[in-house]
């Protein structure tokens, strides 16, 4: 299979051909190869590749010899490194695979590689010390996002259809709208964090992946849901598969609309406008859209102050292990100014700030809950404005603070976040782009607690009348 054909076809397609004996699972990995030798030089997306160990025959699994990419962390493969995007976890080696890689590797997917994030996923773009930016195969000048930034651009570019992402506070959402992808954040529990950790950041965390096409990011997550003994937090399994979810009639839903975000950061026209066109969509398919105000139970002030405290005492914890375990400095040399102010930061949170800040968790939670009561999905812009150019991001970040860096994140992803707090899924869907540029602009649309489904059912909706569907970016495989 050359890489013209190989590019044509999502994961499913490419299983469905391993499944009938019509190609190799060898023959797609050299494709995927080929595609990374051709547009990673361009992109920067990824870290390293290795030799694939796993060959599974034809039919053994749903994704069976599905070439794939996962995440510089939080995915442990054995044998393989995971540097976190930073020079202090250079070097690091798993010694054993997680809970998530044990299920990749049941699926039938043929994972020959890592992809960038920024140092300890600590950003919304992806443009680490230790790596080198990640570029956007949209425009090659701008972020394509972060923190599974390198995730988006190969699935983008066409290197694999699909890739392993991770969602703490939008990280799987921003780069696929940045991107022009289909990304989900599952609720929390769905997918398990073990064996080594019970929850990272206090639940925030999620596994998942970015793709081209909504029925692959569904077929993934049946593949890898459910819980693992000893984990701390379990959703309900759903009624159906998420596979199937994708071809259902999603029905006439009561869609909320928010174009504004918490904490004043103002949506920029383009934005605006792709929100304008994509609720007119809605409507034409039978949607009820209505404006709504959601209300998040706190000040917007109170919510990032104490998002800081929450993840910086994590991030010290980290820091320190990883300090610890490789006998190394946490200073300049091993920690780029805001994640080493965030560091000195988390050093000064207090454990009676700390349990402060997990109720204001509790407190978001509530509310949102609340809002879901009244309607079936929240649809706001994935992000208030277009992907930004590479090098803006940290412009004067060496004299924020770690609460200023964290206000710096919220206030470039401000939509993203609450539902990491909540617990709640939430996805990024490319139904516009913007018409000036030309660049994809992403959707978010949010629903209750374990309601996955009903947003996979919405998204394949969306996938058929979008007229986003079968454009592909500047830097792609197949041209």
């Amino acid at each position: 299979m050359d890489i013209t054909e190989y590019v044509g076809f999502d994961a499913v397609g490419l299983a469905e051909l391993v499944a009938k004996g019509e190609v190799a699972p060898a023959e797609l990995e050299a494709a995927a190869r080929e595609a990374a030798r051709a547009v990673d030089p361009q992109i920067n997306a990824i870290v390293e590749t290795w030799p694939a160990e796993d060959e599974p025959g034809p039919g053994s699994a749903p994704l069976a010899g599905v070439p794939f990419l996962i995440k510089d962390i939080a995915v442990a493969m054995a044998g393989k490194r995971m540097e976190l995007g930073s020079r202090l976890a250079a070097g690091n080696v798993s010694g054993t695979d997680s809970s998530v890689m044990r299920r990749f590797r049941r699926a039938g997917l043929v994972t020959f590689g890592r992809t960038t994030t920024p140092e300890m996923a600590y950003s919304n773009t992806t443009e680490p010390v230790l790596y080198g930016a990640t570029r956007n195969p949209w425009d090659l000048a701008r972020s394509a996002g972060g923190s599974s930034g390198g995730a988006g651009a190969a699935v983008a570019a066409g290197v694999v259809p699909i890739a392993h992402a991770t969602d703490a506070a939008g990280s799987i959402r921003v780069p696929a709208a940045h991107n022009g992808l289909f990304g989900l954040k599952p609720t929390r529990g769905r997918v398990s964090m073990g064996p080594h950790f019970d929850e990272l950041f206090n639940g925030l965390v999620v596994h998942g992946s970015v793709s081209r096409t909504v029925r692959d990011s569904a077929t993934l997550l049946d593949q890898i849901r459910g819980p693992e003994p000893g984990d701390p937090y379990f959703a309900q399994e759903p009624s159906r598969p998420y596979a199937e979810e994708v071809a259902r009639h999603p029905g006439s839903l009561r869609i909320g609309v928010v174009t504004q975000a918490w904490g004043g950061h103002r949506t920029t026209t383009p934005v605006a406008d792709a929100l304008g066109r994509t609720v007119r969509l809605l409507e034409d398919l039978g949607h009820q859209v209505v404006e709504a105000e959601v209300g998040l139970g706190v000040d917007w002030e109170e919510f990032v102050l104490a998002s800081a405290r929450q993840w910086t005492a994590n991030l010290t914890a980290s820091v320190d292990g990883l300090a610890a375990a490789f006998g190394r400095p946490v200073d300049s040399s091993t920690l780029e100014p805001p994640i080493l102010a965030s560091y000195h930061y988390g050093q000064r949170v207090s454990g009676a700030q700390f349990v402060a800040a997990l109720d204001i968790r509790n407190r978001i939670a509530r509310s949102l809950a609340r809002f879901f009561d009244t309607h079936d999905i929240l649809l706001t812009p994935t992000t208030p404005d277009l992907p930004p150019l590479l090098g803006t991001h940290a412009e004067g970040a060496e004299a924020l603070d770690g609460l200023g860096w964290l206000r710096r994140l919220m206030d470039i992803s401000p939509f993203t976040a609450p539902f990491n707090v909540a617990g709640t899924p939430a996805m990024s869907v490319p139904v516009t782009a913007d018409a000036e540029t030309g660049l994809p602009v992403g959707m978010q649309f949010a629903a209750g607690y374990g309601l996955e489904g009903r947003l996979f059912r919405l998204a394949g909706q969306l996938e058929q009348a979008s007229p986003w569907s079968g454009r592909t970016p500047t830097v792609w495989a197949g041209n």
